[in-house]
């Protein structure tokens, strides 16, 4: 097996960002933090671009432990992880989600194509939540770079107007009363 951590997240459980990528990778999977190798780097780069700070998100994944070879996550370990993702969202309460790649845009839009909805907000469910193309894709593919600069300078007036939306309440932001998800194994 190719998993040394587990990579919950990392964040204030009161943020009112959330960027939710798609797995660990090689230093994730090595530290047990997400986004620390270089696409964690560019992130913080292109947070500092707007005035954001990594300690003022929270930022995890949608599976929560490297995948072997570093594949794409499949059906099974993303239903697997789901309800520590679905906790986690619900706890953290935040106002806007982005997304990072199309694993983790599917969650809330799957039926789109990034390419096509790349750095535009939309409200599901009283958030509002905006795809963007992975950290690590714009470092893999340079034309994808200015892309996620232009998208990531939206973000403070998307911020801007999610302040004004209303609060989220609902069944799924009540955790009390749930019992905690089930450890299920990843491979």
């Amino acid at each position: 097996f190719s998993r040394k951590h587990g990579v919950s997240g990392a964040g204030p459980a009161d943020a009112e960002i959330m960027l939710i990528g798609e797995g660990p990778g090689f230093h994730e999977n090595e530290t047990g933090i997400p986004f620390v190798g270089g696409s964690g780097r560019f992130l913080d780069e292109l947070l500092e671009s707007i005035g954001l700070q990594r300690e003022e998100i929270f930022v995890g994944n949608v599976i929560k432990c490297r995948p072997p070879g570093n594949r794409d996550p499949h059906a099974d370990e993303l239903a697997a992880c789901n309800p520590y993702l679905e906790r986690q969202i619900a706890v953290i309460n935040p106002k806007v989600i982005v997304t990072l790649g199309r694993f983790s845009m599917a969650k809330f839009l799957p039926d789109a194509k990034i390419s096509e909805v790349h750095g535009q907000a939309m409200n599901i469910k009283g958030r509002l939540i905006v795809a963007m193309y992975h950290t690590a894709a714009a470092l893999h593919q340079r034309s994808l770079r200015p892309v996620l600069e232009a998208d990531f300078a939206k973000l403070p007036g998307l911020i801007a107007q999610a302040e004004k939306a209303p609060e989220f309440i609902g069944n799924e932001n009540k955790v009390e009363n749930q019992s905690a998800p089930e450890q299920l194994s990843m491979f």
